[in-house]
């Protein structure tokens, strides 16, 4: 089973875009990742300086449902990481169709149709097919009135700047605790659509960078010639994960107490692995448990491992091994590994 499941595993998590802020991403150049962003001060009376953290979020959310577009992708992490990809993206406003090809790394082309994920690997003329409830679109929610966002997190317009040849607004939106990260991002003025993206830890050093590199807004991108791209060439192999959808309760299990913000989403077992899959979020940042039977061969290093803004946690409990992983603070995977208690 996937260590990262949130979206296409960014990770980053994730990562709202975060259907767009897949792991297929690639870097910008290391003095770009740590330039400082242009900003200039909000004009009085200017009505985004005045918008809430629920209606920056809105309009992002929105805008990834309602524009096509063709762009290449940039991610890059603090430890150095860096990846690429071509995403083409279309939508009408209820569905969604989505290709992002690799440029860097194994080769791999993924294809979202609402919650319909097929990954083609051309090495091994292999078809991945699953489907995935939480999309990670940026900001990762249903929507953000529909969450307790506005309890957990902070925004305001800090400034203005260009990515990839629009004007974006910059919006900062910071945590109110240490439980989560905080984010800058990029907003295109006309429509919301996020650009670019900044994780950044409690001291505001940027962790991981995902932004476009070149960006076709309102691109002539077919949904239906997406989804012929999508058919399984002949010779090839399909492989469908033995995921089964369960409660946290029905498998024995359950927190002493809620993390703060952090509410269930959804909860898996795959039968051939017997691994759970508990996964939770506060609208922004998500975090899975991973539970199996503890095997000394196989779980044998316990703690804390970082790739960019992704944590993973590995803990032995009694007869039990666990692995959470999200993009937070250790400290909240911590307290999810802690709080995790057996019932039956």
């Amino acid at each position: 089973m996937a260590r990262i499941a949130p979206g296409f595993g960014r990770l980053r998590m994730a990562q709202g875009m975060l259907a767009l802020w897949t792991a297929a991403a690639l870097t910008l150049a290391a003095a770009q990742a740590a330039a400082a962003p242009r900003i200039a001060d909000p004009r009085p009376g200017d009505g985004r300086a005045e918008r809430t953290v629920s209606d920056w979020l809105s309009r992002m959310h929105d805008a990834s449902r309602q524009r096509s577009y063709i762009g290449t992708f940039v991610v890059s992490s603090s430890n150095g990481a860096m990846s690429s990809a071509r995403i083409w993206h279309a939508c009408d406003g209820q569905r969604q169709v989505e290709r992002v090809e690799s440029l860097t790394g194994e080769r791999r082309s993924t294809f979202r149709r609402d919650d319909e994920v097929l990954t083609f690997l051309p090495e091994s003329r292999t078809v991945r097919s699953e489907r995935r409830e939480a999309l990670g679109i940026f900001p990762e929610l249903t929507r953000p009135d529909e969450t307790s966002i506005p309890e957990f997190y902070t925004a305001r317009r800090v400034g203005s700047d260009r990515v990839a040849g629009f004007d974006a607004d910059i919006v900062q939106v910071l945590p109110k605790d240490a439980l989560r990260f905080g984010y800058r991002i990029w907003s295109e003025k006309k429509s919301g659509l996020v650009v670019k993206l900044q994780t950044l830890d409690e001291a505001g050093r940027v962790l991981e960078q995902a932004a476009f590199s070149e960006l076709q807004l309102d691109a002539p991108v077919r949904m239906q010639q997406l989804v012929q791209q999508m058919a399984v060439p002949a010779g090839w192999r399909v492989e469908k994960p033995d995921a089964v959808k369960t409660t946290a309760a029905a498998e024995g299990w359950d927190l002493k107490a809620p993390i703060a913000g952090f509410r269930p989403l959804n909860c898996y077992k795959r039968p051939s692995e017997g691994v759970v899959q508990w996964i939770f979020s506060d609208g922004l940042a998500s975090v899975s448990l991973f539970i199996e039977d503890y095997d000394r061969e196989r779980h044998v290093q316990e703690g804390v491992f970082a790739s960019g803004s992704t944590h993973t946690l590995t803990r032995r409990t009694q007869d039990w091994w666990v692995t959470a992983v999200g993009e937070v603070p250790p400290a909240t995977l911590r307290a999810f590994a802690l709080g995790l208690e057996r019932r039956r």
